[in-house]
């Protein structure tokens, strides 16, 4: 039988990795040289100047503007407001797929959990009744 530590300990270590990959994109996306990569729409409208006419050469790689370290997320509450056709504008069709993959995740973890705990209090034993009939 599947105890609480069997399903806790995998969900706890997804859980870490949603976040390091959560603080990895959002720190990645400040740094001037990855301009290209996350604001492909913006770069090519003009919108942002390439990092390699700065003059500062550490300026070129990493953002030395510190206060936007400390507002990395401000960009999700706007993002989950937008309509789809606004995020497909704005950023692109990979953009909207991704967010509405997280919401879809996000709206479903109150019912995930309820499953889970039904299973563990009393589905668990039917369940693996039925597996070994």
């Amino acid at each position: 039988m599947a105890s609480l530590a069997d399903i806790g300990v995998p969900a706890l270590i997804n859980i870490h990795n949603a976040f390091a990959f959560l603080l990895a994109f959002a720190l990645l996306r400040l740094q001037p040289i990855n301009d290209r990569v996350y604001f492909p729409k913006w770069y090519i409208s003009g919108g942002r100047s390439s990092p390699m006419h700065s003059a500062n050469f550490v300026a070129k790689f990493v953002n030395l503007n510190f206060k936007t370290y400390l507002t990395f997320l401000n960009w999700m509450p706007p993002a989950m407001k937008m309509s789809e056709t606004e995020i497909i504008n704005h950023a692109g069709l990979d953009s909207a797929v991704f967010l509405r993959i997280y919401i879809l995740g996000v709206l479903s973890l109150p019912l995930e959990f309820c499953f889970t705990r039904q299973f563990l209090n009393s589905g668990c034993d039917v369940f693996l009744e039925k597996l070994e009939a």
